[in-house]
């Protein structure tokens, strides 16, 4: 044959199945625009995409249904969230995964948005609600009913609205499942459920106005019933030759993940907010908690009795902001307590306000070419709230140079615990987080008695 051969019978190659797509309507696709918009925008991070996007892989192949199509995106957002749209669009914040210890508890997750949108949860939710994925933000009008004010001020977080308590019990059982199917620890459920409610009540401290970490346990309430339920299902399950955690994997991807706010946006550090991009800092009163929301910086004081919100508003250059606080945008303004005062250096205005059951102090401040507002609200005024309040606006001030230079956001590190570490000594390294030693419990799944071992890999919040 001379030169040429018979060619040999070729292998056969067997070319990966593509992923089903998700389908896209304008309505998902103006939904997702607008989560984008409420949560951050898209956090990127290439390690935390590939980690992400292999551990859905896994639950897609484990699932009854491989031909429904996933898309995540990982917003970026502190706060511990996830949500489906109805069409497959998964969402989870990076402060969800900062809290969760390894990928089983992140698959718990997934898994679980993944059997909203297999049990067609999503959808009925969406037709009970016009938006969605997300609820309105609540924003009472500060002057017509004072019990809803104080209560806008203190839930001002986006929240997803809640699934009923059958949905959610169904999605755990669905969801741990194929976990379990998928080789993950089947009990990585049970652990988040738990580390979320501890999270949920290290926000709320003790104020009975601030459960403002409108989250996940907002619209996914992690009460003790659903983590035994967890752990039940999960005994169903029996754990599969090389089920895993996957501890060591998962940190070496959040190693060094942001941690709370996006200092571009401003930021919270103790009871001081600072915003780099806009300039300025002011600092709350003893005993407030502040939380930066994508309207306002809202602050209540420890116990409920007090309350502040800092926004910014338009109020046209020519009108003094005597006339704004009598303009009719809040009633109840005593005209007679309208006073043109300076901070500063800064033109402004105060005046009081009253309500059925609460009682306010009102600022306006006219920095560059805005103008923010100082409201504060309380129960019974004092000597006491007047000067909390004439204290904080007081503090209002330029930064520095130096200041906006030095802002830069907080980020999860993680660290092997030496000979001698302890819970109290790590936690003494935890920079610009309250409660310091429960906030190191809580993001590494440490009960209140357990102690860390040597060679341990642990997460510490760094600047």
């Amino acid at each position: 044959m001379g030169r040429f051969q018979t060619a040999a019978t070729p292998a056969t190659v067997v070319l990966p199945k593509p992923k089903p797509a998700v389908a896209q309507t304008p309505a998902t696709e103006k939904e997702h625009e607008r989560i984008l918009a409420s949560y951050g925008g898209t956090y990127d991070d290439p390690r935390l995409e590939a980690l992400v996007s292999k551990t859905v892989d896994r639950l897609v192949a484990a699932s009854d249904r491989p031909d429904q199509g996933y898309k995540v995106t990982i917003l970026n957002s502190g706060a511990v969230n996830a949500f489906a749209l109805p069409n497959g669009q998964l969402y989870v914040t990076r402060g969800l995964l900062a809290l969760a210890s390894d990928t089983s508890e992140l698959s718990s997750v997934l898994s679980h948005e993944m059997a909203h949108v297999l049990s067609k949860h999503a959808a009925m939710r969406e037709d009970q609600a016009r938006q969605a994925a997300i609820v309105t933000r609540v924003v009472t009008d500060m002057s017509n009913d004072p019990d809803l004010t104080a209560l806008a001020l203190a839930k001002t977080k986006l929240t997803m609205a809640s699934f009923s308590r059958k949905q959610e019990i169904e999605a755990d059982g669905i969801g741990v499942g194929i976990s379990a199917k998928a080789h993950f620890d089947p009990y990585g459920a049970a652990r988040f459920l738990s580390a979320m409610e501890r999270n949920a009540e290290l926000k709320a401290g003790k104020s009975s106005l601030d459960p403002r970490a409108q989250d996940f346990t907002s619209s996914h309430p992690a009460t003790p019933e659903r983590v035994q339920n967890a752990q039940n299902i999960a005994r169903q399950y029996t754990a599969p030759e090389g089920a895993e955690r996957d501890r060591e994997s998962y940190l070496a991807a959040i190693d060094n993940l942001v941690y709370g706010e996006d200092p571009s946006e401003g930021f919270v550090r103790g009871r001081r907010f600072l915003h780099p991009k806009l300039g300025f800092t002011f600092q709350a009163p003893e005993n407030f908690t502040l939380d930066n929301t994508a309207q306002a910086v809202i602050g209540v004081r420890e116990g409920g009795a007090q309350a502040m919100r800092f926004d910014v508003v338009r109020v046209p250059a020519e009108q003094s902001l005597g006339d704004y606080l009598n303009s009719g945008w809040m009633e109840g303004v005593e005209k007679a307590s309208t006073e043109d005062i300076t901070i500063n250096g800064f033109p402004a205005a105060s005046a009081t306000a009253k309500g059925d059951q609460w009682q306010f102090k009102v600022y306006a401040l006219r920095f560059g070419s805005d103008v923010y507002r100082f409201i504060f609200a309380t129960r019974q005024r004092s000597t006491e709230s007047d000067r909390n309040a004439r204290e904080t606006v007081n503090s209002f001030r330029r930064l520095t140079l130096e200041e906006i230079q030095a802002a830069r956001p907080l980020r999860i590190k993680v660290i092997t615990v030496q000979p001698g570490d302890t819970v109290e000594s790590l936690s003494h390294r935890m920079a610009g987080v309250d409660h310091p030693a429960e906030r190191f419990r809580v993001l590494n799944g440490l009960d209140r008695t357990a102690q860390v071992k040597v060679r341990d890999r642990v997460k510490i919040v760094a600047d």
